[in-house]
């Protein structure tokens, strides 16, 4: 009657074919929607929803964590030059130089020539000062300049870890002496960092082998693993640079956190997660404030007033 009603509507009343019309269109928007309930059904069992992540009690994975830029803003070491600065271990040259650094740091991300430059000094300036000494300002530095510049974000992964029973390690081209005390204060379980030569407990402004970066963290990573029995395919790593591809391929759950451009394109081609606690577009992609940029690369010292006023 349906398509005949279709076929000749003068037969029918306006009242009539408008009672057909509406019940054409009921029909098939039952119809509709019974297609799209399949079709959602069919996609999540094509898409099972992602496992809790990390697994509470899974005692055999860790977490990794790189430090500049990842756990804290900016580059460690500037914030510890600050504080030696403050303390009279250097002159306002030396204080222009770390600034430099970091304005070169923020801008155009690690880069093994100025990480070096950046290390070379910092060894420079700690060579006679003893081991007690540094630990001891380095906790007073970091209440002075490097608590308030935690990521929140990055905190709250770590403490995730820790709540599920997990060990959580720095992995941290930062003096092991600095990264350590970060570690504590935030109530990790410890540090892998860049070992300065001492004798007698006093620095001799060398280096015991490499710094740890780059493929030296994935090496780190491995070998602490062996140790502590863990199982890699469980555990997790997060870092913000390129240059921590291989620490990140190690494990099963690589993160990339306020990565650089290189970082972020490697980890959308492998699958891997992104997490970005920086704000504003500029300001992400340089990891700096506009103006202090401005003003640091007018010159050293300009960069070092401008940090300085825009941090307090």
């Amino acid at each position: 009657m349906a398509a005949l009603g279709w076929i000749t509507p003068r037969r029918r009343s306006a009242t009539a074919r408008s009672v057909l019309a509406g019940e054409a269109a009921a029909e098939a928007a039952r119809k509709t929607a019974q297609e799209s309930a399949a079709e959602s059904a069919l996609e999540g069992a094509q898409e099972p929803a992602e496992p809790d992540f990390p697994v509470v009690g899974d005692v055999r994975a860790a977490a990794f964590f790189d430090l500049d830029n990842t756990v804290m803003q900016g580059a460690s070491l500037f914030h510890f030059g600050r504080g030696l600065y403050k303390r009279r271990f250097f002159q306002k040259r030396e204080l222009a130089r770390f600034a430099w650094q970091q304005v070169w740091f923020r801008l155009a991300g690690e880069d093994a020539e100025h990480m070096q430059d950046a290390r070379d000094s910092a060894l420079s300036i700690v060579k006679g000062h003893r081991v007690s000494e540094l630990m001891t300002i380095g906790e007073e530095i970091y209440d002075e300049y490097m608590a308030e510049r935690i990521w929140p974000g990055t905190r709250a992964l770590a403490q995730a870890h820790l709540d599920a029973g997990q060990k959580v390690w720095l992995v941290t081209a930062a003096p092991v002496e600095a990264a350590t005390i970060i570690a504590r204060r935030l109530g990790l379980t410890g540090a892998l960092g860049t070992v300065a030569e001492s004798i007698g407990g006093v620095y001799t402004g060398k280096l015991v082998g490499e710094p740890l970066h780059g493929p030296a963290k994935a090496e780190a990573v491995r070998a602490l693993a062996a140790a502590e029995g863990l199982e890699l395919d469980r555990c997790a790593a997060y870092s913000d640079s390129a240059n921590d591809i291989p620490m990140l391929s190690l494990v099963g759950h690589p993160y990339a956190v306020n990565p650089d451009g290189r970082l972020r394109k490697h980890a959308r081609e492998h699958g891997w997660r992104l997490r970005d606690y920086r704000t504003g577009r500029k300001a992400a992609k340089v990891g700096i404030p506009a103006a202090a940029g401005v003003g640091a690369l007018a010159g050293g010292a300009a960069a070092a007033v401008a940090l300085h006023r825009r941090r307090r």
